[in-house]
């Protein structure tokens, strides 16, 4: 069984409609896209939560370094209230933000992404290094 065999799309009421914008502290405009389970090998269960953000793209795109406080926050204050309504306590939160919608797992090397992950304890997101 490959890692990704498992994967699953998620479909649930405690999530926003695709496209629903979130608050973020740099300001940038941020919609909802999609939160996608799966169980890696050795993995355990990891919820990726993916969001649209076109301000890390085009001419000027947002580097990194403005961004990452949004993503704390988008696994603080949008994954975690929303983890006890999608099932099992994942081993991982990841937070993904993509200049522009792509598959899950195709290889899109025009649309810049951004990832971090974080393990989850005490009702609060911890950074992992990758």
């Amino acid at each position: 069984m490959s890692a990704w065999a498992a994967l699953v799309l998620f479909s649930a009421s405690s999530l926003p409609a695709m496209g629903d914008a979130v608050a973020v502290p740099s300001g940038m405009p941020v919609t909802f896209h999609d939160m996608i389970w799966d169980e890696p090998v050795g993995a355990g269960l990891i919820y990726r939560f993916r969001f649209v953000a076109p301000e890390i793209g085009g001419d000027a795109p947002r580097p990194f370094s403005e961004v990452s406080g949004d993503m704390d926050l988008l696994c603080q204050d949008y994954a975690l209230p929303r983890l006890s309504e999608l099932g099992p306590r994942p081993s991982r939160v990841m937070i993904s933000l993509m200049a522009a919608p792509v598959e899950f797992g195709v290889a899109s090397p025009d649309v810049i992404q951004y990832f971090e992950a974080y393990s989850v304890s005490d009702d609060r997101c911890i950074w992992e290094a990758f």
